[in-house]
């Protein structure tokens, strides 16, 4: 199963990616926004999800939404 970003490049475990659109987190008054770097991400059984930890907190992103940094 490969993994490919906004842009079509493969992640894989331990990659550092950002953000290429202001996103709202759900259960939280946060919004993450465009161009932050999230490292370490993690990939799931899922090609479009990624899990990874922005801010202390764990969350899961939608790959569409980030590119390879």
């Amino acid at each position: 199963m490969e993994v490919r970003d906004s842009n079509g490049n493969a992640l894989a475990d331990g990659d550092s990616v950002t953000l290429t659109k202001d996103l709202k987190v759900k259960g939280m008054s946060v919004t993450l926004k465009r161009g932050t770097l999230v490292k370490k991400i993690r990939l799931t059984d899922d090609p479009a999800e990624v899990d990874c930890k922005v801010g202390g907190s764990d969350i899961v992103l939608r790959t569409e939404f980030l590119k390879k940094a």
